[in-house]
């Protein structure tokens, strides 16, 4: 079984990933310390990026995933005009299966926040992916 990514390593993979194509970027976030994990601005653009990780246990999988879209969504309040869930591109391999069984509310989480987005990202090659919400939906 290959070793889980960190959430630090993601973050960093991310951070270096925007300040490339020329991004602002929020200080990191010291220990316990609440707010958005990455905040990136170029011009109008401000994206809000929630980072988390890839755990063993399913359970914590999908309390962290759905935990973290609300505090991706919510950082509409602060003028976010793409909201980020980030997650390690392993992840991808059950999206499909996290959004089918689910896929009227799922789709229509997608309308009511066209903003929402979700981002793999693969620290070992300093690379992420986009993607929209609905793209999950196959």
């Amino acid at each position: 079984m290959p070793a889980l990514v960190t959430s630090a390593s993601v973050e960093e993979c991310l951070r270096k990933c925007l300040v490339s194509r020329g991004y602002t970027l929020n200080r990191v976030r010291g220990y316990g310390e609440t707010g958005v994990d990455v905040e990136a601005r170029r011009g109008a653009e401000i994206v809000a990026i929630e980072v988390i990780v890839f755990k063993s246990s399913p359970p914590a999988r999908a309390k962290d995933f759905y935990e973290a879209f609300f505090r991706a969504v919510s950082r509409l309040n602060g003028g976010a005009t793409h909201c980020v869930i980030a997650l390690p591109n392993r992840f991808g391999q059950g999206l499909p299966a996290r959004a089918g069984p689910h896929r009227v509310a799922w789709n229509r989480i997608g309308t009511a926040f066209p903003e929402l987005q979700i981002w793999l990202v693969n620290p070992g090659a300093d690379s992420y992916e986009t993607s929209t919400w609905c793209s999950w939906l196959g």
